[in-house]
C-alpha cells in the first residue's frame, strides 16, 4: 500500500488526503439527511434568527481565517527567503558566523565582519571552475538604499541582464535597483554608514551617477545601489584594488598588492558539482570559511519548523476553543426556536426529521463560517505577505495552498461530527415544557 502511496504525483496525493479528510462529513450528511429534506425550514430559521446566525458566522470565519492566513504567511516566507538565496550559490567569507555573513551579503543587513585579503581573493577568482568571483563592500547608503561595491560581472548576474540603460564604466557611475528612487541621469553623493547614524558629509566630494537601473530580483537588492567595488574603496581613502600605472581600470583582475580587502566573495561556478568542491577547498585548513546560503536557510527552516510546530499548537487550541463556542453557541441558538420543534414534534413530525432540521441548521452555519474563512485567510495572508514584504524587500506571497485546504477539510468534519451533539441534546428537552415556554 505505501508504494502505491508513494508512486501517485503530489498534486493526487493532496486530492486524496483532502477527500479523505472530507469523506466524515459526507458520510455524516448522507446518513442524516437521507429520505428528509429539511431545507425549506432550516431557511426560515435562518431567516427567523439572522442576527444571531450572522454572528455565529463571523466567529467562525475570523477563526478559520486566522488558522489559513498563519499557514500560509509561514510558507510564503520560506519561498520568499529562498527566493532571496537563489542567486547566491557560496559565499567565501573570514571565519565566523555564516549567519551574521548571509544576512550581510544577500539580505543586505549592516554587520561588521572581518576582511579576506588580496591573495586569497586572487585564489579563490582564479580556482577552476569559477565563473564569478565578486567582491563585496558595505559600509554606505543613500537614503534608505544601501550602497553595495561589486562587480559589473555579477550585477549582470542577479538582473539576469536586464539593465535598463547601460552599465558603469567609470569608478563615477552606478546601477540602481527597481525600488531606488533614482532615474537615470541622477546624481548623488554617498553617506557614510546606514540610517540615523548615517554620516552625509564623509564622501562631500564624491558625486555618482546613475546610468542604468536592475530588472526586478524580488529581494533587498531591489532597494540597493550598485557601484564598482573600486568606488567604495576609493571614498573611503583604500587604493582601489588596482596598481598605480592601471588605476583607471574597473573591475578584476584585481592587485593583491592595492587590495584593500573585503568581507565576502559571490561565487557561481560552471557546475554544481565545482561548488561543493570549493566550499571544501576554502574551508579546510585555511583562514576563510565557504558555506551555501541555500544550507544555512534550511537550518533557519528547521527553526522555523519549531515555530511552525508552535503556531500550529496556537491554532489548534484556538479551533479547540472555538469548536467548544461552536457547540455552546448551537446549543444557545437551538434554544431560540425550541418552541417551533417542539411543535414539529407535537405535529408527530419523525424524531430523525427533527434531528435532521437541527443538525442542518448548524451545518449550515459551519458551511458558511468555513467558506468566508477561507476567503478571510486569503485575505490576511495578502495584507501580511504586503507588510513583510515592505519591511524586508523580500517579494512574498502567500497563495491559498493544499495545507490550508487540508486544514479547512479537517475543521468542517470535526465540526459537524462535533454539531451532532445539539441535535440529540435538543431531542431530549421534554415537548410540553417547550410548548408553554
Amino acid at each position: 500500500m505505501m508504494a502505491v502511496w508513494n508512486a501517485l504525483p503530489a498534486l493526487w496525493q493532496d486530492i486524496v488526503v483532502m477527500l479523505l479528510l472530507l469523506a466524515p462529513s459526507v458520510v455524516l450528511g448522507g446518513v442524516v439527511l437521507r429520505g428528509f429534506a429539511p431545507w425549506p425550514l432550516v431557511r426560515a430559521i435562518l431567516w427567523r434568527f439572522r442576527g444571531a446566525s450572522v454572528l455565529f458566522v463571523a466567529l467562525i470565519a475570523i477563526s478559520v481565517g486566522m488558522g489559513i492566513g498563519l499557514l500560509a504567511q509561514e510558507r510564503g516566507l520560506r519561498q520568499g527567503t529562498a527566493q532571496a538565496a537563489d542567486k547566491f550559490d557560496l559565499v567565501i567569507a573570514a571565519p565566523g558566523s555564516e549567519i551574521t555573513v548571509m544576512m550581510a551579503s544577500v539580505f543586505l543587513q549592516p554587520s561588521d565582519m572581518a576582511l579576506l585579503d588580496g591573495v586569497t581573493y586572487n585564489e579563490i577568482a582564479n580556482a577552476p571552475n569559477v565563473a564569478v568571483a565578486a567582491p563585496l563592500a558595505f559600509g554606505d547608503s543613500y537614503g534608505a538604499a544601501p550602497v553595495i561595491g561589486t562587480t559589473a560581472a555579477f550585477a549582470s548576474y542577479l538582473a539576469e541582464g536586464h539593465i535598463t540603460g547601460r552599465m558603469w564604466a567609470t569608478s563615477s557611475e552606478a546601477l540602481a535597483g527597481t525600488l531606488v528612487p533614482l532615474d537615470i541621469g541622477d546624481s548623488f553623493t554617498p553617506a557614510h554608514g546606514h540610517g540615523d547614524g548615517a554620516d552625509a558629509g564623509a564622501h562631500g566630494g564624491a558625486q555618482l551617477t546613475i546610468t542604468g537601473r536592475l530588472a526586478p530580483t524580488g529581494t533587498p537588492w531591489d532597494r540597493a545601489i550598485l557601484v564598482p567595488v573600486e568606488t567604495v574603496w576609493e571614498v573611503h581613502g583604500l587604493a582601489n584594488g588596482h596598481a598605480p600605472e592601471r588605476g583607471a581600470q574597473i573591475g578584476p583582475p584585481f592587485d593583491p598588492a592595492y587590495f584593500p580587502g573585503t568581507p565576502a566573495v559571490v561565487v557561481r561556478s560552471d557546475a554544481l558539482w565545482a561548488n561543493y568542491a570549493l566550499r571544501s577547498d576554502f574551508t579546510r585548513d585555511r583562514e576563510t570559511m565557504a558555506f551555501f546560503p541555500g544550507a544555512v536557510l534550511a537550518q533557519l527552516y528547521q527553526v522555523l519548523g519549531n515555530i511552525r510546530e508552535i503556531m500550529s499548537l496556537l491554532v489548534l487550541v484556538t479551533q479547540m476553543l472555538v469548536t467548544a463556542a461552536v457547540l455552546l453557541g448551537l446549543f444557545i441558538l437551538s434554544r431560540l426556536f425550541r418552541r417551533q420543534i417542539a411543535l414539529l414534534r407535537a405535529l408527530g413530525a419523525p424524531a430523525r426529521f427533527v434531528f435532521a432540521v437541527v443538525w442542518s441548521f448548524g451545518a449550515a452555519l459551519l458551511l458558511a463560517g468555513a467558506v468566508l474563512g477561507l476567503g478571510t485567510g486569503i485575505g490576511a495572508a495578502s495584507v501580511l505577505s504586503r507588510v513583510v514584504s515592505a519591511r524586508t524587500d523580500i517579494v512574498i506571497t502567500a497563495p491559498l495552498g493544499w495545507a490550508e485546504l487540508h486544514f479547512l477539510a479537517g475543521f468542517i468534519s470535526v465540526t459537524l461530527i462535533l454539531s451532532l451533539v445539539p441535535a440529540v441534546m435538543v431531542l431530549r428537552q421534554p415537548v410540553v415544557p417547550s410548548l408553554r415556554s
